[in-house]
């Protein structure tokens, strides 16, 4: 809940932010597969690209991937790089990402899949633990990137 109203708070400054700025470029695209939930996977504000949190869900099974934290990071950065992709951006734009553990100590496998999805360049980032991530996730990660 308390990732939720974050989320609604950074969103509201946001679209704030873009309004005062004069930008009326704000674009919403709605959330993948059949699964219908109260938040767009990811808002357009003219050359950058904020994503919604996303887990490890196979889509095509709305299940959780196998293979605990590293099946489920993988699963997750797919999702990123495929919504990426789809919305004219792509994993080397990405400037910041955010990642919510379940537990922190598994951080270190965690970060062993990340990195192999930027080998030239490392976004910013920020991690941590969290208590309680959707459907019982092992990692939530948000992403920020830029397109054009």
């Amino acid at each position: 809940m308390k990732l939720i109203l974050n989320v609604i708070v950074f969103t509201t400054i946001l679209f704030t932010q873009a309004a005062v700025a004069g930008k009326p470029d704000v674009e919403h695209y709605a959330v993948t597969g059949n699964i219908q939930l109260p938040f767009s996977e990811a808002v357009r504000v003219g050359h950058m690209l904020y994503l919604s949190g996303q887990i490890g869900l196979d889509y095509s099974t709305s299940k959780l991937a196998d293979g605990g934290i590293t099946g489920q990071t993988r699963q997750t950065l797919e999702n990123i790089k495929k919504t990426l992709e789809k919305h004219g951006s792509s994993m080397a734009q990405v400037v910041k990402c955010t990642v919510y553990l379940a537990d922190i100590n598994e951080w270190a496998a965690m970060n062993t899949v990340y990195t192999t999805y930027f080998p030239s360049k490392l976004p910013a980032r920020s991690a941590l633990g969290a208590s309680g991530l959707a459907l019982g996730a092992r990692t939530e990660i948000e992403c920020m990137a830029t397109v054009q």
